[in-house]
């Protein structure tokens, strides 16, 4: 039997899905709960959540947004005033319909029925409809516009199909809601807040992504417009994460959001919400992570450098500590995107090569080792994680010092690019029907492999919904965006739709996806 050459297993080749359930439990990012279809985060991969969380944070109150916190639980009557927003929520909903509990004949606990409540309330899968009840409240004249919120919180879903991070029955977001006194204003907030989510996206994840607008059949329910940004995972699906939806003023009318204009004419308000998940954990995995674990984009790493002493045959343990303590303290000083690194300091009773596997799975950028000859020659022995773990080196430890920054830059950029680089390669323009099936079936039947499909695909599309839905229908594929001037060079040039023969006005990126 061959030994394993890779620290997780199945491979992404062998076997994609079950690889990245693997990552997750060698990370140890997360476990599943007792609860179905939700998730334990564990402390490193709730921090990674944090760093997103205090990113994201700063980028909202750069744009004129605060915190604010609305219920969990929402009245079933709230929900029900737009009709499209409760249509497409409805199947996914929790419902709280008691509020006391009993023993029963059987000396088991069940609701009791004297605690009926007379409304049943919605445990929260979006925030619209009771922040926009707390809105109508607060907005009487042009004067309290615009509002513009954010919260932070937990959401509950009831999905059938559950994966870690990507979809699960409860999971953490931010959800930004803002009412505004014009039309152009909240069509402006839309497209803002869709640029925030995108720079995150690509200067802190480091997931290059396409920005564009949903078709009808994909908008967020209710919505007039949602623009969304999508990226390419390893296995050539897609995976959506930010989006933001101009709601024009159907929430508002729904909710009675009304205010005396300039010119003295009551009005109704024009609202926007958006919001970004921890689907992005998901997305960093799937985006950066390879055969021997997670790799961490360095922005967003709860550690950039672990330092591991190792004692094993030093002549003082004792000084070869001290020597790694020291060195400790002096990165602790170094400012590396407007903080101080954050450093791991292992100094585990165990064996080195166990310790090293260990930082290789959980995804730190900077491994260091440190020994006896390393001390002596005040020097570290160094090995970077986007790199093979058998590339390491020494090098002088004032050097490193003085270069760390720069050295952690490198790995931020390189992981982008390969990111970008890898979507380049598996995204094609068709224009013919039947290459565009040929590149969206599996060349493997393999059930135990992944599907080997093309990716992203690049067609002109005439806007007929019934196509959308046929393809979608045959082969499990949707238009994930329709891509915003300069987004995707050559997609805004008319053509021909190859599904329909009808005039289209540009390409459409089709994709399978999360």
């Amino acid at each position: 039997m061959s030994k394993q050459k890779t620290a997780i297993s199945p491979t992404r080749e062998e076997n994609y899905p079950e690889w990245y359930q693997q990552v997750i439990k060698a990370a140890d990012l997360a476990e599943p709960s007792p609860v179905r279809g939700c998730m334990v985060i564990k402390p490193w991969g709730y921090t990674i959540w944090e760093n997103m969380q205090r990113v994201l944070d700063g980028m909202f109150k750069e744009t004129g947004h605060r915190n604010a916190y609305f219920p969990l639980l929402i009245p079933l009557s709230y929900l029900q005033k737009e009709a499209e927003h409760v249509e497409g929520f409805a199947k996914e909903c929790a419902v709280v319909t008691h509020h006391r509990l009993e023993v029963g004949p059987d000396g088991g606990l069940i609701p009791a029925p004297s605690a009926k409540l007379e409304e049943p309330l919605v445990v929260r899968p979006t925030s619209e409809t009771i922040i926009n009840e707390s809105f109508s409240k607060w907005v009487q004249s042009y004067r309290d516009l615009p509002i513009l919120i954010n919260q932070w919180c937990n959401i509950v879903r009831w999905e059938m199909r559950t994966r870690m991070f990507l979809r699960t029955t409860e999971f953490l977001w931010q959800e930004g809601h803002t009412a505004h006194a014009t039309e152009d204003e909240a069509i402006e907030e839309t497209a803002k807040m869709h640029e925030v989510y995108a720079r995150f996206a690509e200067d802190y994840v480091a997931m290059p992504v396409i920005k564009g607008r949903k078709t009808p059949g994909e908008r967020f329910p209710g919505a007039v417009e949602t623009y969304s940004i999508e990226a390419m995972m390893q296995d050539r699906k897609a995976l959506q994460s930010g989006t933001s939806h101009f709601l024009g003023q159907k929430f508002a009318k729904a909710s009675d959001i009304k205010f005396l204009d300039e010119n003295g004419r009551i009005v109704h308000a024009w609202t926007t919400s958006w919001g970004l998940s921890t689907r992005m954990v998901g997305g960093l995995i799937m985006t950066h992570s390879d055969d021997d674990g997670l790799v961490l984009p360095p922005r967003l790493a709860p550690a950039q450098v672990v330092i591991m002493p190792i004692t094993f045959k030093a002549d003082d343990p004792d000084a070869v500590m001290q020597y790694c303590r020291k060195l400790r303290d002096e990165l602790k000083q170094v400012i590396y995107d407007g903080r101080p690194l954050e450093i791991e300091f292992d100094d585990r009773d165990l064996r080195g090569g166990e310790k090293v596997w260990s930082w290789i799975k959980k995804g730190v950028p900077i491994r260091l080792e440190v020994g006896q000859r390393d001390m002596d020659g005040d020097s570290v022995f160094m090995a970077r994680r986007d790199l093979s773990p058998k590339e390491k080196k020494g090098v002088p430890r004032s050097e490193f010092v003085a270069t760390v920054i720069q050295i952690l830059d490198e790995i931020q950029n390189g992981l982008f690019e390969k990111a970008k680089a890898h979507r380049a390669a598996h995204t094609r323009v068709i224009d013919d029907k039947d290459e565009f099936y040929d590149f969206f079936t599996a060349k493997s039947k393999d059930p135990q492999r992944p599907e080997i499909h093309g990716g992203f695909a690049l067609t002109h599309w005439s806007g007929d919904g019934e196509v959308e839905k046929q393809i979608n229908d045959d082969l499990s594929v949707t238009i994930r965006c329709i891509p915003m001037e300069g987004q995707v060079e050559g997609c805004h040039e008319p053509g021909t739709c190859p599904f329909s023969g009808k005039p289209s006005t540009q390409r459409v990126v089709w994709a399978k996806a999360y």
